[in-house]
């Protein structure tokens, strides 16, 4: 996702809060959600005794992250991640209404399954996000129900204005200390790592140099 495409993102997220529901949920401006709600805990996998610490900020429905998702962490995952190497953090940027609602629902869910059910929308985006003649909400409840979310559930989700406010503010707050342009954005070792993106050998080269 470019630069230009980030612009006017809170704006639209704002003004989309209850309309991205099949039946319109009442505004209610909410501040954050206290520090101890654990659905804004940090998501994280890899061993805790790793050397080198990789964050990621991404949206659940920016082409280039799902690309990335696809070709090159499969790779991270079983080389970088599962060896020790590395300790793999996650952190949302959703850049759309759709994409917010995603996070809403990955970070309601308990954290072991906060990555799974992100790796599986991410792999399956051009699925729920992108197919023609498909309702997103709609496909992506049904992709919620396969990780335990009821209907009930997916709609109580969908009301919590509290989440919602709480992701976006704190995108907010990364966006313009991190200075984010774009999105998959990646830190290793909290140091911007610009070029990681195109492809796996980019990556676990820029993971050595940290090491």
């Amino acid at each position: 996702m470019s630069a230009d495409q980030l612009l006017g993102r809170r704006t639209l997220l704002a003004s989309g809060m209850a309309l991205v529901a099949s039946a319109a949920v009442p505004f209610a401006r909410a501040d954050d959600l206290p520090a101890s709600d654990p659905r804004m805990g940090p998501r994280v996998i890899g061993s805790p005794d790793a050397k080198v610490i990789v964050d990621e900020w991404f949206s659940l429905t920016c082409s280039h992250c799902a690309h990335f998702a696809q070709e090159i962490f499969p790779q991270i995952r079983k080389n970088l991640i599962d060896t020790g190497k590395i300790r793999y953090r996650f952190h949302d940027f959703p850049l759309d209404q759709v994409a917010l609602l995603a996070s809403m629902v990955s970070r309601s869910l308990p954290a072991e399954r906060y990555e799974p059910f992100v790796t599986d929308l991410l792999d399956h985006q051009d699925e729920w996000a992108f197919a023609q003649n498909i309702d997103p909400i709609a496909e992506l409840k049904k992709r919620a129900a396969l990780f335990g979310v009821s209907a009930a559930e997916f709609d109580k989700i969908n009301a919590d204005n509290a989440l919602r406010e709480s992701i976006i503010n704190r995108q907010d707050r990364d966006g313009a200390f991190l200075q984010i342009q774009g999105t998959p954005y990646f830190r290793i070792n909290d140091v911007p790592a610009p070029d990681v993106v195109g492809s796996y050998d980019d990556f676990a080269k820029a993971v050595a140099k940290a090491s």
